[in-house]
């Protein structure tokens, strides 16, 4: 089963945008992906820094990566983008809709 890796904004987002990323999550999951998906661990008292080598080590165990709407302006998701494009990694976009 392939694994892909859910990536867009959170940061000063409402809900740091988990609803968005659980939603691509189930769509994906419904598809048959097995799904990393950063928002649920929904630990929100940790530092920035802490999440985002989180977040790499769930991106080296996947397959592919779907970003989500406004990725570009996020600065973590945009260095997802460019460590699995580097990687030759399949690039998904959208929430999987």
């Amino acid at each position: 089963m392939k694994r892909i890796y859910i990536s867009g904004p959170m940061s000063g987002l409402p809900d740091y945008n988990f609803p968005a990323f659980n939603a691509a999550a189930e769509t994906w999951r419904a598809h048959g992906y097995e799904v990393v998906n950063p928002a649920e661990n929904n630990d929100t008292s940790q530092s920035y820094e802490w999440y985002i080598r989180r977040a790499i080590l769930g991106l080296l165990e996947c397959d592919a990566i779907v970003m989500l709407p406004g990725w570009e302006k996020s600065h973590g998701a945009r260095m997802e983008h460019a460590i699995a494009a580097n990687l030759g990694m399949t690039m998904l976009y959208g929430g999987g809709e």
